[in-house]
């Protein structure tokens, strides 16, 4: 197809496709039309693709395409798109860019003006945090921390006051370590969530305090296995700078009196009532309360 005024080929699009990240029935129909249609898929690895491609008699040719050679890489993508074809971007699981090679790439295309567009589906750290009991309506996505111990440390002693949920990807020789470390970090009654193998066969969610799951990864031979994702409840705000830590106070109050008596649902509306306070937020609290109250 070329462009009507100028004659030349127009030009192609980058398709940013997420993948599987276990199991393979949750490749979307589009994702698959995509990389069926599409003039080159570049790959995180082309032989772990393969497998993907293979699964769903798909013959698209494969470029490799990784942390070590994504910036030689986007040159030859971005003239491959102006030449109108179209790319489809993958990593090894899951949806590029994110913890994954992608990003230099996407950056590159969209200077340039060309056309960038997201198949969307599957993601690890949303998959956990849909299913990670944590509030989610706020969260911070961490990744991966530092391998190293001590930049480890002090990089969650940084967060030691963010009132988000952490989600944080880790590898699964390391996981004890980073719950070790999370402890000191944020102290033992912090209310956590680990989900290993999401969508695979063997997934797992261990919920709890950040103390009870370390001990689990103490006597759990499977807490260890697998992919991890390490979900950590946001710190309570000790004060308010617009002034509403006294209505909280208060809110608190209530919700603990009516927490005791009757289902958080109820408590929640009751205490909406008697405090004035929005409904959303007493239902918040009081599952945050809950919480904090079942990890101690």
């Amino acid at each position: 197809m070329t462009n009507r005024l100028t004659g030349l080929p127009a030009a192609g699009t980058l398709y940013v496709v997420a993948t599987p990240i276990g199991n393979l029935s949750d490749l979307s129909p589009r994702a698959a039309a995509t990389l069926k249609s599409c003039d080159l898929i570049a790959a995180e690895d082309t032989r772990h693709t393969g497998i993907l491609l293979k699964h769903f008699q798909i013959g698209t040719p494969q470029l490799s395409l990784h942390d070590h050679n994504e910036s030689t890489r986007a040159a030859e993508i971005i003239a491959l798109l102006r030449e109108g074809k179209s790319v489809a971007l993958v990593s090894d699981a899951g949806t590029p860019a994110i913890s994954d090679p992608g990003f230099e790439l996407v950056r590159a295309v969209a200077a340039t003006g060309l056309n960038v567009v997201a198949i969307p589906g599957p993601c690890a750290a949303i998959a956990a945090l849909s299913i990670g009991a944590l509030p989610t309506d706020r969260f911070c996505f961490e990744g991966f921390l530092p391998a190293r111990g001590a930049a480890r440390r002090q990089r969650l002693k940084s967060l030691e006051a963010e009132p988000r949920t952490l989600v944080i990807y880790e590898s699964p020789h390391r996981v004890r370590e980073t719950l070790e470390d999370c402890v000191t970090a944020f102290g033992e009654t912090r209310a956590a969530t680990v989900v290993r193998e999401a969508t695979k066969l063997h997934e797992t969610t261990y919920r709890g305090s950040l103390r009870e799951l370390l001990d689990k990864a103490g006597t759990d031979a499977d807490f260890s296995r697998g992919e991890i994702v390490l979900m950590v409840g946001g710190a309570v705000q000790a004060d308010n700078p617009d002034g509403e830590s006294e209505a909280r106070s208060r809110l608190d109050k209530v919700l603990i009196a009516l927490l005791a008596e009757l289902p958080l649902k109820q408590a929640a509306r009751l205490a909406a009532q008697i405090t004035g306070a929005r409904d959303n937020e007493a239902y918040k609290r009081a599952l945050l309360l809950k919480e904090q109250s079942a990890s101690h």
